[in-house]
């Protein structure tokens, strides 16, 4: 069910942490479902660090030079 390299890092990550594989992969699927935002809020508005209140007025048209710096 697992990819070969992906299920020999968990059997090292688990062997590592004293706990068993089904043990490490319980713990992996619960902190991942519980941390995970919904899958249907939008991403850039979900995100604080990237949208977090006013923009410019003129961010659509400008966002290359707000991103990049001005063209030189």
């Amino acid at each position: 069910m697992l990819p070969g390299e992906l299920k020999a890092r968990a059997l090292r990550r688990a062997k590592q942490r004293g706990v068993s594989f089904g043990e490490l992969v319980r713990e992996s699927l619960a902190a991942m479902l519980s941390s995970a935002a919904p899958q249907s809020a939008d991403s850039l508005l979900a995100d604080r660090a990237v949208y977090n209140g006013k923009t410019p007025a003129d961010l659509s048209a400008e966002h290359d030079r707000y991103l990049y710096g001005p063209d030189e």
